[in-house]
């Protein structure tokens, strides 16, 4: 745990934070905007597998790559998924240093509360996990193996859990550390 405190503590300057967390943002942005629609417009209104939190089935991949069709699959692997291979790292990176920030700001990093700068780590891991099991997928389709399918989406599913569970804590920590700045704010007015 010392570590990664220090770790973190090396990394959250304002400019690096902002910096990470801007040009996350603009990957993101970038797959929103771009790569996924491009992808999407050979699924015939069908989610994409990275799009899909809950999960899925082996009926549901297998559809969607034959309505993907041969060049659908192949955008798939040439535009959406190198993208999503940058990103994930970009969020890992970016949103651990960014929950480090606050933490710091508010006094709390020195402590259990630094496990927190895991979760989008975690969630970074299975994005990885998720995509390189989409690729293997993509590759052996039509030969779709249900034991690949079900392992990628479970990687979906720690993926989309580990981001969420962390934007909440982040929302909990920013809440928190307002609250305690607008309580000894209150006491100092009181006091003066």
């Amino acid at each position: 745990m010392k570590r990664l405190t220090k770790l973190i503590e090396q990394n959250i300057s304002g400019k690096k934070v902002l910096g990470l967390f801007v040009l996350t943002n603009i990957i993101y942005v970038f797959m929103l905007a771009y790569t996924i629609p491009a992808t999407m417009r050979y699924s015939y209104g069908m989610k994409l597998l990275d799009m899909m939190p809950a999960g899925y089935d082996f009926n549901y991949v297998n559809a969607l790559f034959g309505s993907l069709g041969k060049e659908g699959r192949e955008t798939y692997l040439t535009t959406q998924l190198p993208v999503d291979m940058l990103y994930p790292f970009l969020f890992g990176l970016s949103y651990c240093l960014v929950m480090g920030y606050f933490l710091s700001k508010f006094g709390k990093l020195n402590g259990s509360f630094v496990y927190l700068c895991i979760l989008p780590i975690i969630s970074g891991i299975a994005d990885y996990l998720e995509n390189l099991g989409i690729i293997l997928m993509l590759y052996l389709y039509p030969h779709l193996d249900k034991v690949y399918v079900t392992i990628t989406s479970g990687f979906s599913i720690i993926k989309s859990s580990s981001t969420t569970i962390f934007f909440i804590a982040l929302l909990i920590v920013l809440l928190f550390g307002v609250l305690t700045k607008m309580k000894k704010k209150k006491i100092h007015t009181t006091i003066i």
